[in-house]
């Protein structure tokens, strides 16, 4: 049978169960249909699609297929919203002027892919690497602590704020941090949010590793902050560049991500680790340490380099970390450490914005760390991760060789990769989204004008190397189509 023949099929048989939901109802996910008609999820995909081209379902992306609303009478014509335009300006001296809150670089890793699409844009751990027994057991115990509904403290549990500083201080501990200096926050964008709006008024500048976190760029410009690029290179932030940006802004902000970078995966080298603190106190400057990554190193990686924060006693770093990339995206239990008169601030921000991390979340989070299912999790995702990592980067290789890769990271969820010149960048993540497989485009990890086109490519979130191994041979068709003369390149991989 055909694949257009398979795909008629299944669109006819959806087509007559569908009057057995209620309008707005959903359907079963692609999933389920996959194994319930033993067909591919490509042709899932496909069946549905014609069926919202019909009118007879409607997609939501993340969301999954509904049945369509019966049609009815007209809507009545929307009101005139457009005073809302003057509302939502900035007021200045010199009256509105636009301003906007953009989150299209965030919502491209939190949105799930249609049916059928490979996901290497994904920021989050397949659910087959998740340690969803040991979450639900950790959940059930925290629920019987006596208390643990009740209204925690709003800095967080002790204990687990003890945890963190431990985590961070690493094994000596002597200069590190200790619980007194650590806020629980929900999730490590919450973190850097309340940094953020701590450290820098509206209006100043903000230096950024260039390319960086696109989330970290909406939060900065959200707060009315400017972003002012700093580049990186293979050894990290470059020390040189940072103190020419301090004297030429006047910033008094630095947001880093010394371990395993996003998106270039790079870690700050050892000798100019004490070097960005120098720069950073001799201007009177903070240092917003992301920690995002360290718990996702693989199991290559080596010893890992302390945090700046391990080493810090005149309170220049503020650091944050977060156990929700290395559990579940609904564990989103994170911590802010810092030293001095800033943390009053943190605490005061932090407060306002969410009273308190809800106490079941912590005591269960402290319920996992605790656990021996905790380091075995640890362990199990550093083991799975290194070889999906290197099977992506072969396939590029072997199936399309004109994106240029950054050296393959010993730590995180990406590769790095760099289109020839004249791409179309979203002519390209168009092209692979058409072709079955979803990519980060490179464009929002820069603040200012891209030096190339870049790629961010994920294999954390895809089952395993068999749909790597798929997923880069869609990207292939993709780039056949998308790239300045058709230059894809490579072996093609077995359909």
């Amino acid at each position: 049978m055909t694949e257009r023949s398979s795909v008629a099929d299944l669109a006819k048989t959806l087509r007559e169960e569908v009057d057995r939901y209620s309008p707005g109802e959903r359907l079963p996910s692609s999933r389920v249909l996959v194994e319930r008609y033993r067909v591919s999820p490509v042709t899932v995909s496909r069946a549905l699609a014609q069926l919202a081209a019909e009118g007879v379902v409607v997609t939501r992306p993340g969301a999954g297929a509904y049945r369509a609303e019966p049609s009815g009478p007209a809507k009545p014509a929307p009101g005139d919203t457009s005073w809302q335009e003057v509302a939502l300006s900035a007021q200045t001296a010199a009256g509105p002027v636009p301003r906007s809150v953009d989150a299209s670089g965030v919502l491209v890793t939190l949105a799930e892919p249609p049916p059928g699409v490979i996901e290497f844009n994904g920021g989050y751990l397949h659910p087959s690497l998740q340690p969803e027994r040991a979450l639900a057991a950790a959940l059930a115990r925290a629920g019987r602590r006596p208390g643990a509904w009740n209204r925690p403290p709003t800095d967080g549990l002790f204990e687990l704020r003890a945890w963190f500083a431990r985590q961070i201080a690493g094994p000596g501990g002597e200069g590190g941090p200790t619980g007194a200096d650590v806020l629980i926050t929900a999730g490590g964008q919450s973190a850097l949010t309340t940094a953020l709006r701590a450290l820098a008024p509206p209006g100043a500048p903000v230096l950024v590793e260039s390319p960086t976190y696109p989330g970290m760029l909406a939060v900065a410009r959200a707060a009315g902050q400017r972003p002012v690029p700093v580049p990186v290179d293979a050894d990290g932030l470059r020390p040189e560049l940072l103190a020419a940006a301090l004297r030429a802004t006047g910033a008094r902000v630095l947001v880093c991500q010394p371990l395993f970078q996003n998106p270039t995966g790079a870690v700050l080298a050892r000798e100019r680790r004490r070097e960005v603190v120098r720069i950073a106190r001799e201007a009177g400057a903070f240092v917003v340490e992301d920690d995002f990554a360290r718990s996702l190193a693989h199991e290559d990686a080596g010893a890992l380099p302390p945090p700046l924060a391990a080493d810090d006693p005149d309170g220049v770093v503020v650091h944050l970390r977060s156990l929700t990339k290395i559990t579940s995206p609904s564990l989103r239990v994170g911590a802010l450490a810092a030293r001095g008169p800033v943390l009053e601030r943190l605490r005061a921000i932090h407060v306002v914005d969410q009273f308190f991390v809800p106490r079941p979340l912590q005591e269960a989070a402290l319920e996992l760390v605790g656990s021996p299912a905790w380091p075995r999790h640890l362990r199990a995702v550093a083991a799975a991760l290194r070889p999906r990592r290197d099977h992506l980067a072969a396939e590029l290789r072997r199936q399309v060789p004109a994106l240029v890769q950054a050296a393959a990271p010993r730590g995180g969820f990406h590769l790095w990769v760099r289109a020839p010149e004249d791409t179309d960048e979203a002519a390209l993540t168009g092209a692979a989204l058409r072709a079955g497989v979803a990519v980060t485009p490179g464009r929002p990890y820069f603040c200012a004008e891209p030096p190339a086109v870049h790629l961010r490519l994920g294999f954390a979130a895809t089952a395993g190397t068999a749909e790597i191994t798929e997923g880069v041979r869609r990207l292939r068709t993709a780039c056949a189509q998308a790239l300045p003369h058709g230059a894809g390149g490579g072996e093609p991989a077995p359909a």
